[in-house]
């Protein structure tokens, strides 16, 4: 069978793109790092990939706000090209500062049906700098929202790390919730393990360090109607193998991660 092609688009500053190569193609598909550069030339290189994939970084330096430049490229010079890819059945993933992107691009929460998104109006969300000020690498433990979602798939509660400075989201409106949630849009939430409720979507941030950057509504993903893109702070290509988590040992664990598990989903939906 075809393995399925991956475009792992990075632009100066990208820092994970090896990682991320590396995850989806042992996971069983064919990735490349492609350099945004290469697309705005050829915009019609996008079509020969099934998997659009955002790495984490620093995008630009993050010299505006993190994701900007590169989400403006997207929206602005491209916006043609991305808006054939999201219309057929291929997927999207953003990682940190992928999902940075994918936010302030439009692409998220639903750019199925926005695209491209009228700048003359308020965006729903924005990712902003963390609640502590700082930048804050930790592990977290989060809850799955949106189970149709393709990369998260038979998954429900699991660790990842992150690091970032800017990762609080913060809505425009907290009316902005209902629909989310009815349409599956909040993908993962960070979780304490134990005693928050994630039915109740009113409920006030959990705090530091179980909701690490004070995320309303602790919102640590958002996908899209359709269950094909995901954007999330937290990151999987860390979590390859079980041998990457600080309390491997203790727990005696091995073999994958749970990270990998994101990868596997979004090759083997093409299966």
């Amino acid at each position: 069978m075809t393995k399925p092609r991956i475009c792992v688009l990075r632009a100066p500053g990208t820092n994970c793109d090896f990682e991320t190569e590396y995850a989806f193609n042992e996971a069983g598909g064919f990735a490349e790092r492609v350099h945004i550069n290469r697309v705005l030339e050829t915009p019609s290189v996008l079509k020969r990939y099934q998997i659009l994939c955002f790495p984490g970084g620093f995008s630009y330096g993050d010299d505006i706000g993190a994701g900007v430049i590169f989400s403006r490229q997207l929206s602005d010079l491209i916006s043609v090209a991305i808006g054939d890819f999201m219309q057929q059945d291929k997927l999207i993933l953003g990682i940190c500062n992928g999902f940075q992107v994918l936010l302030k691009a439009g692409i998220l929460p639903d750019g199925t049906r926005n695209w491209p998104w009228d700048r003359t109006k308020t965006p729903p969300a924005t990712l902003t700098w963390n609640e502590n000020g700082k930048y804050t690498d930790i592990w977290v433990k989060l809850k799955v929202h949106a189970p149709k979602n393709v990369f998260l798939e038979g998954l429900d509660e699991f660790e990842l790390p992150l690091a970032h400075a800017e990762g609080k989201l913060v809505l425009s409106d907290r009316s902005v919730i209902d629909g989310w949630q009815e349409s599956g849009i909040v993908a993962l939430r960070y979780w304490n393990g134990k005693s928050h409720s994630y039915d109740d979507f009113q409920a006030e941030p959990i705090p530091y360090p179980h909701n690490p950057n004070g995320s309303e509504f602790d919102i640590a993903a958002l996908g899209d109607s359709t269950g094909r893109f995901l954007g999330l702070m937290p990151h999987p290509d860390r979590f390859l193998f079980a041998t990457q988590h600080p309390k491997w040992t203790r727990n005696r664990t091995s073999g994958e991660g749970t990270g990998m598990k994101i990868f596997r989903n979004a090759v083997g939906y093409f299966d």
